[in-house]
């Protein structure tokens, strides 16, 4: 109730209280006869009725828009609208847990992040990053995937209402920087394969996903299975991420034989070449790193952060808690074998886990 309606409805109670209140009578005696009893008053005509305030259709505070849904409202069109951007959808159905709202429902549209680390009281947010390799008409070996499978993994993705999120979002989520969608996943492809643009290029564009395509830069324009250089840049302008994946794809891991002087030279060549070529082609360094073959040890660690990675990549088949080391952060290899619901395993987005 307004402040105006609640001082209107004490007024009309006090006058009600006041017009049925008894009349007080003299014990004063006296010898004059009464005076006659002046004639009734009519009754007072009724107060007028006070007119119900109607609530405003938007409330807004410096962490939330409430508005009243219109028929057929959903997430996107109430993000388009109060966040100006359709793709904010997530933050109201991650808040609301709908996606679709009825005509005078209240909505809460949340005007900044909420919980940055995913965590809650029955678990915790992980991301799950996907490695793929090559794609082809058929499958062929474990790593090159029948582009009708990739593209069934795709729209699953889409018709289950995962989000998929660039490679610099996930970081800026362990950096605690960044809320994630609840259904985060993120997309990588190793190598440079060409066969990304004749296959994968056009399902994630239809989709609106992202992707991250870690290369190796000896294989770069290194023959017409390969991506070149202006590929890597024409893909790039397109939205797409291009990232480093050592020089030659070899072991970075220390070998036995290797003296001092021959592992930093060599460690030199396989990380630093990659920033130089980047630089170069790409006007950019890469600050992100995929490991070949996902092999990493400890004494690998210092290398990759003197060279100025500030994220790399293994292939542990294991969701990314917002703890995960930033050098460590795993990634799920999909192989063509896969059937949809083994694909479906990958797809881990919460830790249940009472933190009570």
């Amino acid at each position: 109730m307004s402040s105006r309606r609640a001082l209107l409805v004490a007024v009309l109670v006090t006058l009600l209280a006041g017009a049925c209140a008894p009349a007080t009578v003299s014990q004063t005696p006296t010898a004059e006869p009464p005076a006659p009893k002046a004639a009734p008053r009519p009754p007072a005509a009724p107060a007028p009725a006070v007119a119900a305030e109607p609530l405003p259709d938007v409330f807004e505070s410096d962490d939330f828009v409430v508005v009243v849904a219109r028929g057929g409202e959903t997430a996107e069109s109430l993000a388009a609208r109060h966040l100006g951007d359709a793709g904010k959808a997530w933050m109201i159905e991650d808040f609301m847990g709908a996606r679709t709202f009825t005509a005078g429902q209240h909505v809460a549209v949340p005007k900044r992040p909420w919980n940055l680390t995913g965590v809650e009281a029955g678990g915790y947010q992980i991301v799950p990053v996907l490695c793929y390799h090559n794609l082809g008409v058929e499958s062929k070996g474990r790593l090159l995937l029948a582009a009708r499978q990739f593209e069934e993994q795709m729209r699953y993705l889409k018709a289950e209402g995962y989000r998929v999120v660039s490679l610099a979002d996930l970081v800026q989520w362990l950096h605690l920087r960044q809320q994630l969608p609840r259904k985060a996943v993120v997309l990588t492809f190793d190598d440079g394969y060409k066969a990304f643009r004749e296959h994968a290029y056009p399902v994630l564009k239809e989709l609106g996903f992202s992707a991250t395509l870690f290369v190796y830069t000896d294989y770069v324009g290194a023959g017409r299975n390969a991506l070149s250089w202006d590929d890597l840049k024409t893909l790039a302008a397109e939205g797409f991420d291009i990232q480093a994946h050592s020089k030659t794809h070899g072991d970075l891991r220390r070998a036995a034989a290797e003296t001092d002087v021959q592992y930093a030279r060599r460690i030199d060549a396989e990380l630093g070449e990659p920033l130089r070529l980047f630089q170069r082609h790409l006007g950019r360094r890469s600050p992100f790193l995929a490991y070949p073959y996902g092999r990493v040890d400890d004494a690998l660690l210092p290398k990759v952060r003197e060279h100025g990675y500030v994220a790399a990549f293994t292939v542990r088949r294991e969701s990314n808690g917002a703890f995960v080391p930033l050098l460590q952060v795993h990634r799920s290899q999909i192989y063509s074998e896969m059937t949809l619901a083994e694909f479906a395993k990958n797809l881990n987005v919460f830790h249940d886990e009472d933190l009570r």
